[in-house]
């Protein structure tokens, strides 16, 4: 036999499954905000990190490069260039030396002459980044 299915059957899902995902979605909100400042990195953000992610931004450097899985997908994923590299000397070694001409169809990161401050700044911020605990995201990060 089979059951009509009412308005009012309609309506309890509705609001079932309204109440059901809004205190899904306060529990993972809650359990976000508590987890957050053990993961985020905080402790180390520094007058520096901050120049260095003003830098970062002024050069439109997420626009060739992504950074935790955001960004372009011009340039290679940078949230462990740091770990790669090793040292803020190497990472701003690196940036001087750009741009390496003469390789045909290869693409080239832009001189973009910085100071030596904020060389170091956007090195800090690279090594502050490096640092976040974003659970093996994004997975696959080149290197």
């Amino acid at each position: 036999m089979s059951q009509t299915f009412t308005k009012a059957m309609a309506r309890n899902i509705f609001y079932g499954g309204t109440v059901f995902f809004l205190l899904l979605f306060l529990v993972l909100t809650f359990d976000t905000t508590r987890a957050l400042p053990a993961r985020d990195n905080r402790a180390a953000l520094t007058p520096t990190v901050a120049h260095g992610k003003a830098v970062w931004e002024k050069n439109n450097c997420i626009g060739c490069h992504t950074l935790l899985g955001e960004g372009a997908y011009f340039a290679p994923e940078l949230g462990n260039v740091y770990k790669r590299y090793g040292s803020k000397e190497a990472i701003i070694g690196f940036i001087k030396s750009r741009p390496v001409e003469g390789i045909p169809g290869r693409r080239s990161m832009p001189q973009f002459n910085l100071s030596d401050k904020d060389l170091d700044a956007v090195a800090e911020f690279l090594k502050y980044v490096s640092e976040i605990n974003a659970a093996k995201w994004p997975p696959n990060i080149q290197g």
